[in-house]
């Protein structure tokens, strides 16, 4: 994903695409899943590439009232849609083919060179399993107070924005107060199980680097030089 961000350039994103294809591919996660994950984002994703389309200078091809679509604010437009695209994209696999426990052990494992210098490792992955562990239960707590709030006659979806946003304040009172009245409640069971942070703690499966990991890390570097190499010629080219 800092790669995304980091390449530039025609070429840099047609390879980053064919590889972000090609991962989808080996995933074995069937493609309509992650075009799915695209739609909630449509909008943005079409207003990024307007707005890019009309604020850039250039060879103008077609003038929409006072703005100017021009050739390079399309060729712009398209980069960061892309950019836009590719981000969702991976982000869905990596939660499509990684469980949340995976993902935190391996933050923890990361991190746990620079638990040396006093950063918490395993305190900050211990709030990252509980943050992911929530979002289902918080969207679903949500979810039941609208209606709930619906069945008391409550209006969410006419009048203007300010009308809406604070035809809200009565689904978010109650939404704050149950998640701290739940975050308390997993805070008590967690020292009725003589929890005291990472020290001296063990894991149930240990993590350990083997041959694939390294493939893949190989590959990886690959991917980066390539992509790497790519955007310095377009920044020489351009």
């Amino acid at each position: 994903m800092i790669l995304i961000f980091l390449a530039d350039g025609p070429a840099a994103f047609g390879f980053l695409t064919i590889v972000v294809v090609a991962l989808v591919f080996v995933s074995e996660i069937p493609p309509m899943t992650i075009l799915k994950s695209l739609k909630p984002l449509t909008w943005i994703i079409l207003f990024t590439l307007l707005i890019h389309f009309v604020s850039h200078d250039g060879e103008v091809l077609a003038k929409i009232f006072i703005f100017n679509v021009t050739v390079e604010g399309i060729k712009f437009g398209i980069l960061i849609s892309l950019r836009l695209i590719l981000l969702i994209v991976l982000s869905s696999l990596l939660t499509f083919t990684t469980s949340p426990i995976q993902l935190t052990d391996a933050t923890e494992k990361l991190l746990s060179p620079l638990s040396k210098f006093g950063v918490p490792a395993h305190e900050l992955a211990m709030m990252m399993t509980i943050a992911l562990r929530f979002v289902p239960t918080l969207i679903e707590e949500t979810d039941r107070i609208i209606k709930a709030q619906k069945s008391r006659g409550a209006d969410f979806e006419s009048g203007n924005i300010l009308k809406r946003m604070k035809s809200f304040v009565p689904v978010l009172v109650p939404l704050f107060l149950s998640s701290f009245r739940r975050a308390d409640d997993l805070a008590t069971a967690m020292e009725a199980r003589c929890y005291r942070g990472g020290t001296g703690r063990t894991h149930m499966k240990e993590l350990k680097f083997k041959s694939r990991d390294f493939s893949a890390a190989l590959v990886f570097l690959v991917i980066c030089a390539v992509a790497g190499l790519l955007t310095l010629k377009a920044g020489e080219l351009f």
